[in-house]
């Protein structure tokens, strides 16, 4: 087996990178810089890679980017951006201010009057024609900076002097032992 060898410093002590791995709040990328400090002193890749808990190709792969680009190209990550969204934005601006604007009545979706995540699906569908999981279009909603709540509901013959009374009656009878 090869010997992992660390053919550019940057100008880097292994002293210095153990105070770099004390500032490094990110577990993962401490571990890189103590995987590259342990090769600097003399370990084994496979000495490194059983102290730190890593694979030994892992330990590989971190000295080769330490040598190519110095602690920068080691610590630096790329996350993918994940999977584009199903709506352009125009259309996103045209269900927000549907959403906002107009009931779902209008929008001749039966006699509700407010939105609900199912209603917004199948408006999507019909408009769009595109497909959603109820959790897309909570998603989807929070990305428009829209909150969804669920309706409370309000009832039309309450007596609201006698929901006074109730609520005295229940404080009291809460307090009593």
């Amino acid at each position: 087996m090869k010997r992992l060898n660390i053919t550019n410093f940057h100008g880097l002590t292994p002293s210095e990178l153990r105070s770099y791995e004390k500032q490094e709040s990110n577990a993962n990328l401490r571990n890189r810089i103590t995987a590259v400090r342990l090769v600097m002193e003399g370990k084994l890749g496979k000495e490194v890679a059983e102290i730190c808990n890593l694979h030994r190709q892992s330990v590989s792969e971190y000295i080769r980017r330490f040598n190519e680009g110095g602690l920068e190209r080691l610590l630096d990550r790329k996350f993918s951006k994940g999977r584009p969204c199903s709506l352009t934005k125009e259309q996103l601006t045209e269900l927000k201010e549907t959403v906002l604007h107009q009931s779902p009545e209008d929008c001749g979706l039966g006699t509700a009057v407010s939105w609900s995540v199912p209603l917004i699906r199948e408006h999507i569908q019909r408009v769009y024609n595109v497909e959603l999981t109820r959790t897309g279009v909570l998603r989807m909603l929070w990305r428009l900076s829209l909150s969804y709540t669920r309706p409370t509901y309000v009832l039309k013959k309450a007596d609201s002097k006698k929901q006074k009374a109730f609520r005295r009656q229940l404080d009291w009878i809460k307090k009593t032992p």
